[in-house]
């Protein structure tokens, strides 16, 4: 696989190069020729992880599965994360060879590095992939992509401009239930549809704590990124999914997950709703520091009439995708990845069931497939920003207190002071 932008060559075009010149040796193993099985090591594509926290210690398992990739590179801010990721990778390759580095800037000089995969936190997604793409890599990132409905058309953008590859960790889009459950609607097995209902669950709030030193190890400067400056308080740095300046709870982190399935069963993948409106219970500030909803309700509408609910309530065991149509309805269960329908006649439709959501194996395949290809993913950039812009539409309505009108084309709402909302400046240094 030859690299994006550079007119040098590479280590494994001059392999190549070099073979044809000189004779081979005598006994060759069968892995370097690509045989029984084996990937070539010309052939394989070389990954770096940017972010080796708790989600990449889910997630890296499954690529370091595929013989086709090969991971040379980790980083993270954190040197014990960074110590244990490298152990990860030696111990898969048998060797010593992973480079570990504290800045992903480093990491994204390696010219030899394809693509990477990132599991940073929130604030990291869509900043982390932009400077990816700028730097000529094809990009796996976790949801939800991008802190801002701004930051995310910059991400589209950046990604077109530099020819990059892009998947969103949206894995349910690869899942047998999900699949099913769109492919019904989509052949209007449930009658014309008329609403999606979601539920997630109901979010924590953080107590208010006293900030103390920063652990050694923890480059903190570096760990928060674009969003402002504030002092090292433990609860606030590991409850960051509850801080609007971080991400924006429950609502939007898992949230995105059911509205790329929205958007997928509705034909609306470049697309979206036309109004938004939420409404949440909030944490107390008096006692508690974070201020993402504790229990909420979004709804939006599209303007072929179907209306879109998503529920923040219950228990984690408790979330769901129904689609309600004007002859039945069908439900994806998260928890158990259980499939139930009315009429019950649509679940003889259904085959033999793969792998659940949480094996993204499927998901994985897609984009290497894409990168050898350079075909767009199953969920490209574009398609991953217009699933979370609902999300963070809805969080834009409730911290006005208002419903909004949205235009989709022109990605504009009817209010200026929403508008204001779209893009959060970065702190310095980080720009887009």
């Amino acid at each position: 696989m030859t690299l994006k932008h550079e007119s040098h060559l590479s280590r494994r075009q001059f392999l190549r190069r070099a073979g044809t010149a000189t004779a081979l040796p005598l006994i060759v193993p069968g892995s370097v020729l690509g045989l029984h099985g084996a990937v070539a090591p010309s052939n394989r594509i070389l990954f770096g992880a940017i972010g080796v926290g708790n989600r990449a210690r889910d997630t890296l398992p499954t690529f370091l599965a595929f013989p086709d990739i090969q991971y040379v590179a980790v980083s993270d801010c954190r040197a014990d994360r960074l110590k244990s990721a490298k152990e990860i990778v030696d111990r898969r390759y048998g060797n010593q060879d992973c480079q570990a580095y504290e800045d992903f800037r480093d990491l994204l000089a390696r010219k030899e590095v394809d693509a990477v995969s990132i599991a940073t936190g929130n604030r990291w997604h869509g900043l982390g992939s932009i400077y990816a793409a700028c730097a000529g890599k094809d990009i796996y990132c976790e949801k939800p992509v991008t802190l801002t409905i701004g930051e995310g058309r910059a991400l589209v953008e950046t990604c077109r401009r530099f020819g990059a590859i892009y998947q969103a960790g949206t894995q349910r889009r690869s899942t047998a239930s999900y699949r099913f459950a769109v492919e019904m609607v989509c052949q209007g097995r449930i009658g014309k549809l008329q609403t999606v209902e979601m539920q997630v669950w109901k979010g924590p709030a953080v107590a208010h704590e006293k900030a103390t030193p920063i652990p050694a190890g923890w480059n903190y400067d570096l760990w928060l990124g674009q969003t402002p400056w504030y002092p090292f308080v433990p609860g606030r740095v590991n409850g960051w999914q509850y801080f609007w300046d971080t991400a924006e709870g429950v609502m939007t982190d898992m949230g995105c997950h059911y509205t790329d399935q929205m958007q997928w069963a509705l034909n609306m993948d470049d697309t979206g709703p036309v109004e938004f409106e939420a409404k949440a219970e909030l944490p107390d500030p008096a006692k508690f520091c974070s201020d993402a909803p504790l229990t909420g309700i979004g709804r939006c509408k599209y303007a072929n009439g179907v209306t879109g609910m998503m529920y923040q309530r219950g228990a984690f065991k408790d979330r769901y995708i129904r689609y309600i149509g004007e002859e039945g309805w069908i439900q994806v269960d998260d928890e158990t990845d259980v499939v139930t329908a009315e009429p019950k006649s649509i679940l003889t439709l259904k085959g033999g069931s793969a792998a659940g959501w949480g094996d993204a194996s499927d998901h994985v395949r897609n984009l290497l497939n894409s990168i050898r290809s350079r075909t767009p993913t199953i969920c490209n950039p574009e398609i991953a920003h217009r699933a979370i812009t609902i999300c963070q539409a809805w969080t834009i309505s409730l911290r006005l207190g208002r419903p909004l009108k949205w235009d989709p084309v022109k990605e504009r709402f009817d209010l200026e002071e929403a508008n204001r909302m779209l893009y959060r400046e970065p702190r310095a240094p980080w720009r887009i």
